[in-house]
């Protein structure tokens, strides 16, 4: 099954623009882009009751790189940022003019694009990392396996209707959002940028240019931070607030991750427990968590807060429901695992086998990495996952659907959004900062490199261990 989030090599982390900013996010809400000086931080003292936890800022400290793998769940300094009045909000429309950038992954329109949209998915070097000596091989390797891979991920694409339905989820969410942002006294342009696939990232950041907004949030959709995901858009666009003219100055705020707002926490739970009645025996039914995974050298190594932060989100999820009288048992496991590395475990198509095993006899999946349908919930889940258990003694079978635009989760997020705000810290531009990347000016060199690093492409695909001789030579 093809992942929306494939890494097929791992090696130890190389020049990442945001591992210093992400390695100690366990609990972070929100954190403003790197700033100038602290005095825009708004600050309290440090408070401990649930209803300001809804507002937390983490001001990262740098850590030792294993520190999230082993430090998850460790109490960290947290400071309470005053929410926006209606005032404030008042004032912050007669300023300024606010632009909201929801950052999301993408997916093929069509069955034609799902050949290129594998190829920018695996050219990026946060979902396939490769040690510096062979940074050369990228996009030859990219090439290759979005080649290799096309047909089956075309046939995945067609039994959902011929292409991904997340772009226009994701539009639904940002009419929603900019509705739920009226009602709040806040007027806001909401602007839709994709990873891998249109409308991009830098097509969103050109309307917004255009548009002249004075003072912008990021928000990505993704409720758990990771490397390969969030991290990657936010390294994206890292580049271009430093490089491009036009945002030197300009107030930003990114929202890292938002997994433990009890607005999400509290819609998440209502759906669960919607569905758990809809089962002939509710209390009965075993609740399974399936999250996306990554490999385990992106928390081990690169120090990635994912499976922290998504564990702390199934307890926050659980916690809630038993407040409720819900006490059925739970499991969480990762799915869409591909290539030769280890990735996070239980692997979610090896844990249902086992639990059919076990005689587990009815299951609800819960797909918790994820805020809209795509690929990963409707082909993967619905059909592969579902006809796994039903084969391996599972009876009753059912999935708690995609958040996508119910109202409660759009309301929470709006207030994140206005929350944000006082938080919005200006960007300094870098000055000559040339980088370390090779100068591809040159038509004939860049066709060398090209044939040269398919061949090499094509022996690391098939003979991956090869690869993990030169770990060592990472810088």
């Amino acid at each position: 099954m093809d992942s929306m989030q494939t890494k097929l090599l791992s090696s130890k982390p190389t020049n990442l623009h945001i591992c210093h900013q992400f390695t100690n996010l366990c609990r972070i809400k929100t954190c403003a882009f790197p700033v100038r000086d602290d005095r825009s931080f708004k600050l309290v003292s440090h408070q401990n009751d649930s209803s300001a936890s809804q507002n937390l800022i983490y001001l990262p400290q740098r850590r030792h790189r294993h520190a999230i793998a082993t430090n998850a769940h460790s109490s960290a300094h947290t400071y309470i940022v005053d929410k926006c009045d209606s005032d404030q909000v008042h004032s912050i429309t007669k300023q300024e003019r606010v632009g909201v950038l929801l950052l999301n992954l993408g997916g093929p329109d069509n069955l034609d694009d799902v050949q290129p949209f594998l190829y920018n998915l695996f050219a990026d070097p946060d979902i396939i990392r490769l040690p510096r000596l062979f940074k050369f091989l990228q996009k030859p390797l990219a090439k290759l396996i979005s080649v290799l891979r096309a047909s089956k991920s075309k046939e995945a694409y067609a039994s959902i209707g011929g292409g991904s339905p997340l772009l226009r989820i994701t539009n639904e969410q940002a009419e929603a959002l900019k509705k739920a942002l009226q009602e709040k006294q806040l007027h806001a342009d909401i602007y839709v940028g994709m990873r891998y696939w249109h409308p991009f990232t830098e097509e969103a950041i050109d309307q917004i240019k255009k548009d002249h907004i004075t003072k912008l949030v990021i928000l990505p959709l993704y409720p758990q931070f990771s490397i390969s995901t969030s991290g990657s858009s936010i390294r994206v666009l890292n580049d271009i607030f430093r490089e491009d003219g036009y945002f030197e100055g300009l107030p930003i705020s990114i929202i890292e991750s938002w997994y433990q707002r009890d607005g999400y926490i509290k819609s998440m739970a209502d759906l669960i427990q919607r569905e758990l009645l809809s089962f002939p025996n509710s209390d009965e039914v075993m609740i399974f968590f399936s999250a996306h995974g990554v490999p385990v050298s992106y928390v081990e190594e690169a120090g990635d807060p994912y499976k922290a932060q998504m564990e702390d989100c199934i307890s926050l999820i659980i916690h809630e429901l038993k407040s409720r009288g819900v006490k059925n048992s739970h499991v969480l496991a990762y799915q869409s695992r591909v290539g030769p590395v280890q990735w996070l475990k239980p692997y979610t198509d090896e844990l249902i086998v086992e639990l059919g095993q076990q005689g587990v006899k009815s299951l609800l999946a819960v797909p918790i990495s994820f805020v809209s349908e795509h690929i990963e919930t409707l082909e993967e889940i619905d059909m592969e996952y579902k006809e796994l258990a039903l084969e391996s003694g599972i009876e009753n079978w059912g999935r708690v659907p995609a958040l996508n635009c119910t109202s409660s989760f759009i309301s929470d997020l709006a207030s994140l959004v206005i929350e944000a705000l006082p938080t919005a810290t200006a960007v300094a531009r870098a000055r000559n900062n040339n980088g370390n990347d090779k100068d591809e000016s040159d038509i004939m060199q860049y066709v060398v490199k090209m044939l040269f690093g398919s061949v090499i492409a094509f022996f690391l695909l098939f003979f991956p261990r090869f690869l993990s001789l030169f770990r060592n030579s990472s810088l």
